[in-house]
């Protein structure tokens, strides 16, 4: 019995392949909890992009004198803020000074008018009362999270501390990461002296426990920045990816597709850098992820401490340390941030679990 034309057609159409990366992220979908975490952080991510847009005193956009200004945009860099502002002494009170100075003028303000580097004043708005200070802060229909001691809006601070909190996870773990799989790369393809050398010194930095190292390097420095936290946290979160690339290198090495390049002429470090390294990054991934999640309390462990960024710093743990001596009074400066740390911190968590179940072979569940 011969097969008809339509059964060889069938036979030689077959889908093509989606690849390992496309077959992982459809293992990864079936994880509702860890596409809720990851919808949790893409939101994290817009909040932070757009914070000046959602909350701020300054307009969004603004017609003064004839030209067009985007004074939020001051919220990202102070130099980005037009001179033209500074020069006629707006002193960020621009609700009173735009009409003032320039009658013809208009502006396009934020969703929320609240300041997180300062205290809302009496009449800034339409007649709006100012921001209560102290005990007296708790939350309003005005103030969403209350205020703090200095009158300081909370949910503006949340807002805009969002840009920390994932600034510090991602730029701290990605030192860490090219730190981590340079020295683990090196490590387990060369072998040798090399690996006996490198695997010393991860073990030595092992052996210091993290905080102290950290608090070390943050008493050297004067003046202390968000990027000097980023690389702080990142320069000691780097050893078990090291670790883990160095076991990965040195297993993916003996493999055949190896050998077949040794034996078509590629050089040493293009198979490491083109042909392991790609295969050995999906379960790198995994620990860089977890790190974020650790990055972040980490961060917000130091600000509670009086070890982070100098002030003004709009940061989740920053409000943790300004509740900390009024906790019974003022309940929302705990409640509020410390949900925030500890959602964020979950989802992270619960990504990185999805990442491992999706990319490890051996914890892969049958979907069906």
């Amino acid at each position: 019995m011969t097969n008809s034309p339509n059964n060889s057609t069938n036979a030689t159409d077959a889908p093509p392949s989606v690849g390992f990366w496309g077959e992982a992220w459809q293992r990864f979908r079936r994880r509702k909890l860890a596409m809720i975490a990851l919808w949790f952080v893409v939101l994290l991510c817009f909040t932070a992009l757009f914070a000046p847009m959602i909350v701020g005193t300054k307009p969004i956009v603004c017609k003064y004198k004839g030209n067009l200004y985007f004074p939020c945009l001051g919220y990202y860099k102070n130099s980005w803020e037009n001179p033209v502002f500074r020069k006629d002494r707006f002193r960020n009170r621009y609700t009173i000074n735009l009409k003032k100075k320039d009658p013809e003028s208009w502006a396009v303000w934020p969703l929320v008018y609240q300041d997180p580097y300062r205290r809302v004043r009496k009449g800034e708005w339409k007649d709006r009362q100012g921001n209560p200070s102290g005990t007296n802060g708790a939350p309003n229909r005005i103030n969403l999270f209350g205020t703090n001691q200095q009158g300081f809006d909370v949910f503006a601070q949340m807002v805009h501390g969002t840009q920390i909190a994932l600034s510090v996870g991602f730029v701290s773990m990605g030192i860490a990461g090219v730190i981590g799989i340079t020295i683990g790369a090196l490590a387990g393809y060369l072998g040798g002296w090399v690996d006996t050398l490198l695997s010393r010194f991860i073990e030595l930095v092992m052996c210091i426990p993290a905080l102290v190292l950290i608090l070390a390097l943050v008493a050297m420095l004067d003046n202390v920045n968000n990027f000097h936290l980023m690389a702080i946290v990142g320069c000691t979160s780097w050893t078990g990816i090291a670790r883990l690339a160095r076991a990965e290198f040195m297993k993916l090495k003996q493999m055949e597709f190896i050998t077949a390049a040794r034996a078509l002429g590629a050089s040493r470090w293009r198979i490491m850098f083109r042909y392991v390294l790609r295969n050995a990054l999906a379960p790198v991934l995994v620990p860089i992820t977890f790190g974020i999640a650790a990055a972040i309390l980490i961060e917000s462990g130091l600000s509670y401490l009086g070890f982070g960024a100098s002030p003004p710093n709009p940061s989740w743990g920053t409000l943790l340390k300004s509740g900390r001596s009024t906790i019974q009074q003022t309940w929302w400066l705990i409640v509020f941030p410390g949900t925030a740390i500890f959602l964020t911190v979950l989802a992270y968590n619960l990504i990185g679990e999805g990442l491992q179940e999706a990319t490890d072979p051996r914890l892969r569940q049958d979907s069906h």
